[in-house]
């Protein structure tokens, strides 16, 4: 749940919704990119994440440890069962608590990852409109709004101008 959330930029709502079906390609294998259902995304805000290589090593060997499955719940619960974005909420809260992080949620690992690759697009030539598309984010209002500026970043690019 972590990597989904820190290198997919996942919502509690999309990691308790996520299916084998949306991370599985048509022979059953782990695919290289994520199919967020517009039915467990935040005002159906359906959309394809790459997956990156640490995320992708993680889902193969969860998919190995449930025997393959083509369906149902990527993230389970204690019993089997399919998790709600509230247990997924809780989850993330009693892990940064046990670690004595204050002030972190579910969603820290979704603004992190949105800035990073707010701070990064430019180095791949993309722009801000690609970090709005991989967010889920209608308005790039939304996507502006997550993203931490950085003094030092600012400071080095006002020296190459």
């Amino acid at each position: 749940m972590v990597l989904l959330s820190f290198k997919a930029g996942l919502r509690a709502c999309e990691i308790a919704g996520l299916d084998w079906s949306m991370v599985t390609d048509a022979s059953g294998r782990i695919a290289n990119v994520i199919d967020i259902g517009r039915h467990i995304a935040k005002m159906g805000s359906g959309r394809r994440i790459p997956c990156h290589a640490l995320l992708l090593k993680a889902l193969r060997r969860l998919h190995a440890e449930q025997q393959k499955p083509r369906l149902g719940p990527v993230c389970r619960s204690e019993r089997g069962g399919a998790l709600t974005a509230k247990s997924v909420v809780n989850w993330f809260a009693e892990q940064y608590a046990q670690l004595g992080f204050e002030g972190c949620s579910s969603h820290s690992g979704r603004r992190t990852m949105i800035t990073m690759a707010a701070r990064a697009i430019s180095k791949v030539g993309g722009s801000l409109r690609d970090v709005q598309e991989l967010a889920g984010h209608r308005a790039i209002t939304t996507t502006e709004r997550y993203i931490v500026g950085d003094r030092d970043a600012q400071r080095r690019l006002i020296g190459l101008i």
